[in-house]
This record gives C-alpha cells, sequence and structure tokens, in this order.
C-alpha cells in the first residue's frame, strides 16, 4: 500500500505536466508581426540570464488577477511567448498584444468576451503601416478601458 502510494506521488505531477503540455500544444501558435523598431533590448532577450519581459512602448497594468476583455468583436492568436495577439477587421492595421494571460481563450471572441485573466497585463498597441511593417504605437484609452472592462 506504502509502495502504490509513492507510486501515485511520483507519476500525478508527470499525467499533469503531460496533460497541461498537450493542450497547449493543440493550439496553433503564431509568428507575431516583425516590428520596424530595433531598439537594443527586446522583450525575450536574456541579460546576464535574466530574460526581458517588457520593453519600450508597452504599458505594466496590475490586474491582481481581474479579466480583460475583447474590446469588439475579433479573434485572438498566441505567440511561442504566449502572448496573446487580438486583431479585428473593426480596428483595421491594429493589433492589441497581451502577455503574461492565464488560460487566454484562442479563436473568434464578441465584443466584451473574455480573452483572460492576468496578475500584471502587459499590454502593447500595434499599427501596421501602408508598407507592411508594424509599430508599436500609443494605445487610446478608450480601447484600454474596453479591454478592462466587461461590456
Amino acid at each position: 500500500m506504502t509502495n502504490l502510494i509513492g507510486l501515485t506521488r511520483m507519476v500525478m505531477p508527470a499525467i499533469v505536466v503531460l496533460t497541461l503540455t498537450a493542450c497547449q500544444t493543440a493550439q496553433q501558435v503564431i509568428k507575431p508581426p516583425e516590428l520596424h523598431q530595433k531598439w537594443e533590448l527586446q522583450a525575450g532577450d536574456r541579460i546576464a540570464g535574466y530574460e526581458v519581459i517588457s520593453g519600450l512602448g508597452e504599458l505594466s497594468l496590475e490586474l491582481q488577477g481581474k479579466a480583460v476583455y475583447a474590446p469588439v468583436r475579433g479573434k485572438t492568436s498566441i505567440d511561442a511567448r504566449n502572448c496573446v495577439y487580438f486583431e479585428s477587421p473593426e480596428i483595421p492595421n491594429y493589433q492589441f498584444r497581451l502577455c503574461s494571460l492565464h488560460n487566454p481563450h484562442i479563436g473568434p471572441l464578441r465584443q466584451g468576451e473574455e480573452i483572460g485573466t492576468a496578475n500584471q497585463l502587459r499590454f502593447a498597441a500595434l499599427r501596421q503601416h501602408p508598407s507592411g511593417k508594424w509599430a508599436i504605437v500609443e494605445p487610446s484609452k478608450q480601447i484600454l478601458e474596453k479591454i478592462l472592462k466587461s461590456s
């Protein structure tokens, strides 16, 4: 009986990890838009073994586990860093990057639907220029309010 309990304690964490990994790999991971700004330090870089988690142009918001919402009808996708990108034909040439989300909803969303929750949300607004290149721009307060409040 003691051996069975010990074996269960060893096997259960592995099952949980495999289940979570399987759920994550089922999502299609996108390549994020390439930004034309080239700052020396970018999110994802490493310095002395530490990862840079945000950079110029990102806002960090203390949400204390609260949800963020689709500001309009649109869809979300996720990149390899687990940042979620929201886009909509109602806001053409813009994408919103939301990093540090817990349990994000990937795929189509209606306005006001929950995208995910976050303790500390890292947010960036990206705009596509006529050349096709993307740039981080200052986000609209109105859009941020819609993302932070359900409608």
